[in-house]
């Protein structure tokens, strides 16, 4: 079985290296604790240079969510040093009254009303300024009203946890989930030393972002952000994967998993737990071929999570399809088809 997923899994990688979906992939199939398949495919940083392999670290952007701030906040509300019910003004008393009764739940399921991004830079000076001008920004719908999936939320969410807990998301992280978890090579502002695969060509310079994250707001805050900017190389997202397809053993309470991945949303157009996006809307990255207790999340440069909490089957994508250009339209039908195909073939 395990050679017949790796020949599947690299066929599919390579005919997405040939369609120019990406500049390199790698991948993970696993059930629990044990690796069926993992294949890695292209070269990194751009093509020309070395191959890619386990150990190039790809840009998580939107999967940033989970593995930095949703598994600091599960964490923390095992120990107490937070609670679902916490309001915004419960860390800032300076709210203003339309999100002062915003809740920890409500920003981890998108339900605070926040919209879906917005550009730092363009409303405020510098990073210091960033949970003000939040609070400044109209909500686009009111707190609780609607799933909403919202970066801005998560940014907000991410300086929630530095003020409670006195130190920056980095070094949270770092201690906190990353360590804990073996994870040696993950976390926000790579070293210079580290093999990154190159994102988007920036136009300034006619160069591609490499180590440097994708996300501009993510940017604007010096790489360490609520939303995006944790970097990870396939080894180190299979120790996440497998820990979360164990449902948190070693790491996370069973009883916590479960209840971070409960639909929170049922009814709306997309199914959110704490942090996760749930399976059963027809819009979900892996479909609703698949069943409804699944979850995970994307990122926007081309990164995907599936895990299937019941017989603890996984799907772990990273790419940087955003190399050279971010629009790559072509490549989420590929995404979502790997998916649905790795489930009917394997997962079931």
């Amino acid at each position: 079985m395990k050679s017949e997923m790796t020949e599947w899994l690299r066929a599919c990688l390579e005919k997405g290296l040939e369609e120019k979906h990406y500049g390199c992939a790698c991948a993970a199939m696993g059930c629990g604790e044990d690796v069926l398949a993992e294949v890695c495919v292209g070269e990194a940083p751009v093509p020309g240079d070395g191959r890619a392999d386990a150990h190039t670290r790809f840009d998580m952007a939107s999967l940033s969510k989970i593995l930095g701030p949703t598994m600091l906040a599960l964490k923390a509300l095992e120990t107490g040093e937070i609670r679902l019910e916490e309001k915004v003004r419960d860390f800032f008393p300076e709210a203003p009254e339309d999100k002062a009764e915003i809740t920890v739940q409500m920003l981890m399921n998108h339900t605070g009303g926040f919209p879906p991004d917005f550009w730092l830079e363009e409303e405020c000076e510098g990073p210091e300024g960033a949970v003000d001008a939040i609070m400044a920004h109209p909500l686009e719908n009111r707190p609780g009203e609607k799933a909403v999936y919202s970066c801005i939320g998560y940014i907000l969410l991410g300086k929630m946890l530095e003020k409670r807990m006195g130190q920056g998301l980095d070094i949270l992280a770092r201690d906190r989930v990353f360590q804990p978890l073996g994870m040696t090579e993950t976390g926000y502002c790579p070293p210079a030393s580290a093999v990154c695969a190159a994102t988007e060509v920036n136009r300034e310079t006619g160069r591609p972002w490499i180590g440097v994250v994708h996300d501009e707001n993510a940017r604007f805050l010096r790489g360490v952000s609520g939303n995006a900017g944790v970097f990870m190389p396939l080894k180190d997202g299979i120790l996440f994967a497998g820990m979360l397809a164990c449902m948190g053993k070693g790491f996370l309470k069973r009883e916590t998993m479960e209840r971070a991945i409960h639909n929170d949303t049922p009814g709306q157009e997309a199914h959110r737990g704490l942090g996760f996006q749930l399976a059963g809307t027809p819009e979900c990255f892996f479909s609703d071929a698949v069943p409804d207790h699944c979850f995970g999340h994307t990122g926007f440069t081309g990164t995907s999570l599936m895990v299937e909490p019941e017989s603890g089957y996984y799907l772990l994508l990273l790419t940087n399809r955003v190399y050279p250009k971010r629009d790559t339209p072509e490549f989420f039908p590929f995404r979502r088809h790997l998916h649905v195909e790795a489930w009917r073939r394997f997962g079931k």
